[in-house]
This record gives C-alpha cells, sequence and structure tokens, in this order.
C-alpha cells in the first residue's frame, strides 16, 4: 500500500511571485495557439537574427570540436575580449580574472546578491524597476527598498530621495541604465553623485548595464569609472548582439566578489555553454556596424510608438535608451492589470501590466518588432478607446 508524497516546499519559493512578463507572454501564446491573431508587445527580445558572423563562430567551435566543459568563469578567450571591450567602449580597466561568464545577465544578478546579502540587508532599487530585482534581492535573503523617480522626469533618479532612503541596513545601491522598463539613461552627473555617495556611505554598487548600446538622446556612461573599487558591472551578450536564446552574461568589479560569485556558479551552473562563449568572442569584438543597424531601427519604431501613443491620449514619456515605453493605461482602465487584460482580450494586443514594475496605472510596450506591427497595435488600440 502507498501514501502519496507530503510536499511541502520552501518558504523561499513560497514566497516568490512568478514573472508577470511571463505569464504575459504566456496566455498570449495560449490564444495564438487557439487561432488568435494576437501581437506580443510583452517580452523584451530584438526581433533581429544573430548576426553572421557569430553564427559562423558558433559553427567553427562545434567542428573544432569545442563541446566540453570550461573553466567555471568562462574560456580565457572571452574573458580577455570582456577585459578589452570594457577598455574599448567604457573606459574601465580589468584582469581577466576579474571577469566572469554566466549563463545570461540573470545568473551575474543572481550570483552577485547571494554572495553579497545576509538576512535583512537592504539594497535600494530606483523604481520603476525590471521586476526580477526585487524578487532576485528577496531570494537571496535581503530586503528591496524601491526609490521612486517619476515620469515627468523622465524617470531620472534624485540621489537627494536615493540619500533619503538609507538606512544602517543599506548595504547595496543597483542601478539599471539604459533602464527596463523606463528606458531612462542617467547622466555622468547622476553618477557621480551616485559614486560619492555609495563612497561616503560605504556601500556597493550594482549596475546592470545591459541596454548599453541602445541609447539615442543620451550618452551611456559607466559608474564604475568613478567607484570602481566598489562596483559591479553587469551585462551579456542578449540585448546588443541579437543573441537572447545564447544566454551569455557577464560580469566584471573587485576581484574578491568575482572570486565568490564563481564559487556559487561552481556549485550550481558551473560553466555557460561552450558554444556560446565561442560566439559571444566574436560578438563583443566585432559587431559594431550591426548594432548601429539595429540601433537606428529602434530609433525608428521608438519615435512612431511614443507618437502615436500620445495621439491617441496615452501619455507616454520618451525614452531615451532600450526598447520599452510605460504608457498610462488609466484612459482604458484604472487598474493596469484590468487594461493589460483588456488590450489583450479585446484589442489582441499583449503588454505588461505595469504593476510588478512599480508602475501602477501603466502598461509597458516593448517595441523590438517591426513598424508594420507597431503601426497595427496603434490602430487596435484606436479601436479599443473608440469603443469605450
Amino acid at each position: 500500500m502507498t501514501t502519496s508524497l507530503s510536499l511541502t516546499l520552501s518558504q523561499k519559493v513560497r514566497s516568490l511571485k512568478p514573472s508577470s512578463t511571463v505569464a504575459v507572454s504566456s496566455r498570449a501564446l495560449e490564444l495564438q495557439r487557439a487561432g488568435v491573431d494576437i501581437i506580443s508587445m510583452a517580452v523584451g527580445e530584438p526581433d533581429f537574427d544573430t548576426p553572421p558572423h557569430v553564427i559562423m563562430a558558433a559553427k567553427a567551435a562545434l567542428d573544432a570540436g569545442k563541446t566540453r566543459y570550461t573553466a567555471v568563469n568562462g574560456i580565457p578567450e572571452l574573458r580577455e575580449a570582456i577585459a578589452a571591450k570594457l577598455q574599448r567602449e567604457n573606459a574601465l580597466t580589468y584582469p581577466p580574472d576579474a571577469v566572469t561568464v554566466t549563463s545570461g545577465g540573470k545568473q551575474a544578478l543572481f550570483n552577485a546578491l547571494f554572495a553579497l546579502l545576509d538576512p535583512g540587508d537592504e539594497v535600494l532599487i530606483p523604481s520603476p524597476y525590471w521586476v526580477s530585482y526585487p524578487e532576485m534581492v528577496s531570494f537571496a535573503g535581503g530586503v528591496p527598498v524601491a526609490v521612486s523617480t517619476t515620469p515627468e522626469s523622465g524617470y531620472q533618479l534624485d540621489v537627494d530621495v536615493l540619500r533619503a532612503a538609507i538606512t544602517p541596513r543599506t548595504k547595496i545601491i543597483m542601478l539599471n541604465s539604459p533602464g527596463n522598463p523606463t528606458g531612462a539613461v542617467f547622466p555622468e552627473s547622476t553618477l557621480r553623485a551616485v559614486a560619492a555617495l555609495a563612497q561616503e556611505k560605504d556601500l556597493l554598487i550594482i549596475t546592470d548595464e545591459m541596454y548599453e548600446h541602445i541609447v539615442y538622446d543620451a550618452e551611456q556612461t559607466s559608474i564604475a569609472r568613478f567607484a570602481p573599487e566598489r562596483t559591479l558591472t553587469v551585462n551579456g551578450a542578449s540585448k546588443a548582439y541579437a543573441m537572447t536564446g545564447w544566454r551569455i552574461g557577464y560580469a566584471a568589479g573587485p576581484l574578491p566578489l568575482i572570486k565568490a560569485m564563481n564559487a556559487i556558479q561552481g556549485q550550481s551552473t558551473s560553466n555557460a555553454n561552450s558554444i556560446a562563449q565561442w560566439a559571444a568572442v566574436a560578438a563583443i569584438t566585432d559587431s559594431s556596424a550591426f548594432i548601429e543597424r539595429s540601433r537606428a531601427a529602434f530609433r525608428q519604431r521608438r519615435d512612431r510608438i511614443v507618437a502615436g501613443l500620445n495621439g491617441l491620449g496615452l501619455e507616454t514619456p520618451t525614452p531615451q535608451g532600450a526598447f520599452y515605453v510605460l504608457t498610462d493605461s488609466t484612459p482604458i482602465r484604472a487598474d493596469e492589470l484590468e487594461a493589460a487584460r483588456l488590450i489583450l482580450d479585446e484589442a489582441r494586443v499583449a503588454v505588461v501590466p505595469g504593476t510588478d514594475f512599480a508602475a501602477p496605472g501603466r502598461v509597458r510596450l516593448s517595441y523590438a518588432t517591426s513598424l508594420e506591427k507597431i503601426e497595427e497595435v496603434l490602430e487596435r488600440l484606436k479601436m479599443l478607446l473608440d469603443s469605450r
């Protein structure tokens, strides 16, 4: 006679919130499988193919039999390429041993937070923020603390507001510039002030610069230039090189922290995909022409969707970077969850409610899609608004 298993999941897992981005995308896929014509503006994924020279590098690696385990922190050739890129593009000097390669930027952030946080340590996060930041902090035992920004300022960070949020338990300031979901790019003056504040209060900085090459009306600056000894810079291949599925991220920073992150990775996933690492060497070394073409396309799309949404009466600040807009959804419904549901079910457009971004009354649209689809989305939203 057998008895059923009494399974009690850990408190950590039970407190983990599912990603609203994934939930919306899953619902949209269900409708698409049912034959409904859905246009997804939910997922932040470039619609371009991975550059041909990157694919050729992967094929060459396969042909050369480079399919075995690598060092936990990545192949030397990739870490050297990343170190050279950081010097060339960001004016940051790191030896290859101060660079670690991960399975996407998420793993770099995850490893860093687990390496740094003790229970109750606070992490300051400008909001609206990417949905995974507070969940990662909480999962690692820390306490996420939102530092509000406003659409009127273009979601720029007020350093005085940041200072006011510091308590004796504060350990980390987490930045994302260009930002998801806001598209805000923090200017050098703000970053210098944040770096000075971190020095004054003995805080660490984690900066997520995944969208650094997708900048339009601003200049991207790495905060590690101003506080290298207390800054971890996180980046990856996903957005700039259209390599989302290849899952290559990386981080560079103080060597003791990088070693701790390597130890965590050695006991969890071990190395990132070997073939993807060789592909990333080619991407990071020589993709300037691809970056320029994709940025020009994103700029054109941004200009059209911002003008179109504002023309419909859906107030939308102009983002300086990345490929998202945060749109006022209250003309559709006061509650952003209900607004997102109506947009999906009636306009057949998948958007992400601002709830988990700490952006009430707003929805996020990704314009990493064609101009033709953007025009169709604007037409569908117009029909929805006209029917209200």
